[in-house]
């Protein structure tokens, strides 16, 4: 199909005027609306949060399509109908901001009341993003309240519902609250006091501007389909979406809207793919190329930044005196195929260093204890192959401490994007001064010596892979060849036999701590389920106590750790 996705934004200002007059429609085959009073308020603080949302995937309408998909209003929405668009993709998101922003008198789904929304004007000035917000169910009470405006002034409460009125309604609701506040100073002899007050009023202003900025300047990108599509076509499109998990992710979005720049990600992903195969056909990847550029560019990765790659796309910077400037990344489609060829060669260097058996010896993708370090990694040795500084080596060893550091307290677990932003920026401020060691590497380096390994950490997990690399770098041989093994043809050998002492091991039986690496033909045929004590016997037996104890040592085992093996009986 030609021409059929129209990317775009719409301010959040837009999107409210547009859910009060009924532009969004809902046809009949989305399900309904499932989500949590909780669910609808963690969206509601990623707003304010600036954080990216998602994309829409709408489709425009026309008294046919509306007709033939048999089109509702949004959940809670009762006013007379305008309807514009069909939506495909973000019912959810939509129709909880309706409900957060108009607090329509409908009880919330499966509940028997209705639910409204209530921020603290203090605890958002001060960015208490956990605590800003709350929902309550509607009683007599929270109803008392709502109606009562000096309570609302007294206790900071703004309700959430008061923003469907746009920039001036609120402006006037926040100016009633400041005056509360101006006459209660008047009122106030206490000096200390006083000062309080005057912080309320002058968070007044503080609050308007917040509230002003979120509804001008926060965006919701979204995808609009042709209204002449045929509806099978529409039809197939939304199966796709939302039965077989392929949904619209930013990548998709950034093709879309690259398409008119001559820029097609796409053909582009398809060219860099064979050179970065070792990390898996897995979606993620293509976003990493984009993580990487994003990265290098401005030191942040989250899905919000990846747009000002776009070329002749503004940022606007917050300067540290509160003013704002604005800024473009990348000035032209040259310039941009010029930074997903350096992303892409970035990438697959740091891929070599991760497989490379005397660097991190993640010989295998699965052997990766967190894939999601990656874009990390890659940026950091692509700032130091840029910046060539003189330390080098000190560099180097650095940038180790951090990537082992990372692993060994499960850093990359979760929040990567806000971590990978962290750890970039305080890395290259270390590397030029000693004395900046990030928090993290001083809390690794004093407390690794407590890591416990016994139960849990299973073979897949980052830490039984994390240990399995250090196998591979400390140059494990093989117990019947007594070389170092083919890597594509290891096998993870229980040091003590599954089959025999399971029943009394229990789950640490498949722990780290009782694995080696081996070649699957003497794991499989040499050991196979002999005890300890018998097979390394043999080996002893058969070679020398000293040499064996050598190979041993390969495997991270002490000689200590060797005379428990043998212990007869076991």
């Amino acid at each position: 199909m030609k021409n059929v996705e129209k990317a775009d934004r719409v301010h959040l200002g837009k999107l409210i005027d547009s859910l009060d007059k009924g532009h969004y429609v809902i046809p009949d085959f989305q399900r309904d609306f499932e989500w949590k009073p909780w669910d609808v308020r963690e969206l509601i603080r990623s707003i304010f949060m600036d954080y990216y949302i998602g994309t829409l995937l709408l489709w425009k309408g026309s008294k046919e399509n509306f007709k033939v998909l048999n089109c509702e209003p949004i959940y809670g929405f009762t006013a007379k109908q305008d309807p514009r668009q069909i939506v495909l993709d973000g019912q959810q998101r939509l129709t909880a901001m309706h409900y957060a922003f108009f607090a329509p008198e409908k009880p919330f789904p499966k509940r028997s009341n209705t639910v409204v929304y209530l921020i603290n004007i203090i605890d958002l000035i001060n960015e208490n993003y956990e605590d800003f917000i709350r929902y309550e169910f509607v009683t007599k009470k929270i109803k008392a309240l709502i109606n009562d405006k000096e309570q609302l002034f007294a206790t900071h409460t703004f309700p959430l519902s008061e923003i469907k009125k746009g920039t001036w309604g609120t402006s006037d609701w926040i100016k009633e609250y400041k005056e509360y506040w101006e006459q209660q100073l008047e009122n106030e002899n206490e000096e200390e006091k006083k000062n309080e007050i005057k912080r309320y009023v002058d968070g007044a202003y503080q609050f308007k501007l917040i509230i002003k900025e979120l509804l001008d300047e926060f965006n919701m990108s979204y995808i609009e389909l042709d209204r002449d599509i045929d509806v099978a076509k529409v039809c197939d499109i939304f199966t796709q979406i939302n039965s077989r998990g392929v949904r619209l992710d930013i990548f998709d979005l950034l093709n879309a809207i690259l398409r008119p720049k001559e820029i097609y990600l796409k053909d582009m992903w398809r060219k860099a793919e064979s050179r970065l195969s070792f990390l898996s056909s897995s979606d993620k990847v293509k976003n990493y190329i984009l993580q990487v550029m994003s990265i290098l560019e401005q030191s942040y990765c989250s899905s919000k930044y990846l747009y000002y790659l776009v070329p002749e796309s503004k940022k606007t910077i917050r300067n540290p005196d509160g003013s704002k400037e604005e800024k473009i990344l990348i000035k032209s489609t040259t310039e941009f195929n010029e930074r997903w060829d350096q992303s892409v060669s970035a990438l697959e260097s740091a891929i070599k260093h991760i497989q490379n058996p005397r660097d991190y010896g993640a010989i295998k993708f699965s052997f990766i204890p967190y894939p999601s370090i990656i874009p990390a990694f890659a940026s950091i040795k692509e700032y130091v192959r840029m910046e060539n500084p003189p330390n080098m080596i000190n560099v180097n060893q650095k940038i180790k401490k951090w990537y082992w550091a990372s692993v060994y307290t499960n850093r990359y677990s979760s929040s990567v994007e806000s971590t990978t932003a962290k750890d970039f920026m305080a890395l290259k401020k270390w590397f030029v001064n000693d004395d900046l060691k990030p928090d993290m590497i001083d809390e690794f380096e004093s407390d690794f010596k407590r890591l416990e390994f016994k139960e849990d950490n299973f073979k897949g997990s980052a830490i039984y892979n994390a240990i399995f690399n250090m196998f591979i770098i400390n140059g494990a041989k093989d117990w019947n060849s007594y070389a170092f093994p083919e890597y594509g043809e290891l096998d993870d050998h229980h040091i003590v036999p599954h089959s025999e002492f399971k029943d009394i091991a229990g789950k640490s039986i498949n722990s780290i701590l009782n694995k080696s690496p081996l070649s699957a033909h003497t794991n499989r045929h040499i050991i196979n389920k002999k005890m300890p004590n018998v097979y390394i016997q043999e080996m002893i037996d058969n070679n020398s106590k000293e040499d064996v104890l050598k190979v041993m040592a390969t495997h991270l085992l002490s000689e200590k750790a060797v005379e428990i093996l043998l212990r007869n009986p076991f």
